[in-house]
């Protein structure tokens, strides 16, 4: 199975060329492999290789402006593909796409973060979305 681990360009393109001014909120939903598949062959559990790309990406995380608005213990899937079950799942708050793009192309998080990150990610999901209020009912 080929993971979805970073963007596809043309995705990439898209979010780039939606408004960069507004508030976004980011689904995240991660599988983590077993073992990290570190390039230089380096030994890790994907737990491991996810904590430090936390640990390395925090900093950097904050300092945009970035917070978890909320996270969850991932578990039964009531609706889905029976084999497509997450170990994280979490929607990161940026106070604008600009803030999300500035994290992402920041030289220190693609040099000290994103090694991690494609290490220990075997699948993944990252969707955009803009905020809402909330109420009581669907729809």
């Amino acid at each position: 199975m080929t993971g979805h681990i970073d963007p596809e360009r043309a995705a990439f393109e898209a979010f780039k060329a939606l408004p960069r001014d507004e508030p976004i909120q980011m689904l995240n939903l991660i599988r983590l492999h077993e073992r990290a598949q570190y390039a230089d062959g380096r030994e890790s559990t994907g737990r491991e290789a996810y904590a430090a790309y936390g640990a390395n990406s925090g900093p950097i995380f904050k300092r945009v402006g970035g917070s978890i608005l909320w996270r969850g213990q991932p578990g039964l899937t009531l609706i889905g593909p029976a084999g497509e079950a997450w170990d994280h799942a979490f929607i990161a708050a940026y106070p604008s796409a600009a803030a999300f793009l500035e994290m992402v192309t920041d030289p220190v998080y693609q040099r000290e973060a994103v090694p991690h990150r494609q290490a220990a990610v075997l699948d993944s999901r990252l969707i955009r979305h803009a905020p809402l209020t909330g109420g009581d009912r669907f729809g």
